[in-house]
C-alpha cells in the first residue's frame, strides 16, 4: 500500500490457475489516477472474531457517525515472519456492517524488514495504494468524512514529510461505527513496543464522548482513552496456533 508497495512480492506466483483467474479479474477494476489497486489482496475489513479475541485491536464506537478523524505515530517494527502484515487505520463502518472505508499504513514483513505503505479502501473494494514515503517514527493522520449520499471523502496526511493525499469516493454504507485500531489480515503482527493513536475526534468531538469500547488483538491491548489518546501495547497474551492466512496475488497499474 504505497510508497514502496512495488517491492510487495507475489508469492505465489506457481499458482498459473490463479494468476489467470487474477489477470482476468484485473479488467474489472478502474485504475484510478496517481494510485494503484489491488484487484486482488488479503484486504482489510470489516470486524470478525476468531482471531484471539478479535481482529481488531484499539477502540470502537457504535451509532450514527459523519466523521472521524485521528493520529498516530508509525512504530519501530520488528519483523518475527515473512507473514507479518498489520496496519493502524481509522474509519468508519464495519462493527456490524459489511462496509468499510478507511484508511492508514501498511507495515509488511514479506520481504523480510517491514515495508512502510499509505493506502485507502472502501470495503469490499480491494484496497488502493498511494505513492509516498513512509517511515517508522512518522507522524500520520488520516481522517473519513461521510458528504452525504454515499459520499466520502478520505484522507491521509504525513505532517513529517509534509505530503497529503485524498480521495473522493461513493459506497452504499451505514456510517454505523467509527473505529481507530490496528488490524492484521494475515493473522500475524510483527513485534512493536507501543502504538500511540492521539487527536481521535468523531463529529468534533472527542473519541471519549462517543463511550467505545476497547478490543484487543494478536496480542496487543488498547490502554486507557483519554482525550482522544490511547496507546496500543503488547498485552502479554500468547497467540493461539493458527494456520497462517495466504496473500493472493497482487496485480498493479
Amino acid at each position: 500500500m504505497g510508497t514502496n508497495a512495488g517491492t510487495r512480492r507475489n508469492r505465489f506466483t506457481g499458482r498459473a490457475a490463479a494468476a489467470g483467474l487474477l489477470l482476468a479479474a484485473a479488467a474489472l477494476v478502474p485504475a484510478y489516477a496517481g494510485s494503484s489497486a489491488a484487484a486482488a489482496s488479503t484486504g482489510f475489513g470489516p470486524h470478525a472474531g476468531g482471531f484471539q479475541d478479535s481482529n481488531w485491536g484499539g477502540y470502537v464506537a457504535t451509532g450514527s457517525f459523519g466523521t472521524i478523524t485521528g493520529s498516530w505515530t508509525e512504530p519501530h517494527v520488528t519483523c518475527t515472519s515473512r507473514n507479518d502484515l498489520f496496519a493502524p487505520w481509522i474509519g468508519l463502518d464495519g462493527y456490524g456492517s459489511q462496509t468499510v472505508e478507511q484508511a492508514g499504513v501498511q507495515a509488511d514483513c514479506s520481504s523480510g524488514s517491514p515495508v512502510f505503505s499509505a493506502w485507502y479502501e472502501m470495503y469490499p473494494a480491494a484496497p488502493v495504494y498511494w505513492n509516498d514515503p513512509v517511515s517508522e517514527g512518522d507522524s500520520i493522520t488520516a481522517s473519513v468524512v461521510s458528504n452525504g449520499g454515499g459520499s466520502y471523502t478520505l484522507t491521509l496526511t504525513d505532517n513529517t514529510r509534509r505530503w497529503t493525499e485524498h480521495a473522493d469516493r461513493n459506497l452504499g454504507a451505514y456510517n454505523a461505527s467509527a473505529e481507530a485500531v490496528i488490524e492484521s489480515p494475515t493473522q500475524s503482527y510483527p513485534s512493536f513496543s507501543k502504538l500511540d493513536f492521539s487527536g481521535v475526534t468523531v463529529d468534533g468531538q472527542p473519541f471519549d464522548a462517543t463511550h467505545p469500547q476497547a478490543l484487543a488483538s494478536g496480542g496487543y491491548a488498547p490502554g486507557p482513552l483519554s482525550g482522544g489518546f490511547f496507546s496500543m501495547t503488547p498485552s502479554g497474551v500468547t497467540r493461539a496456533p493458527h494456520a497462517p492466512a495466504e496473500r493472493p496475488a497482487v496485480i498493479r497499474y
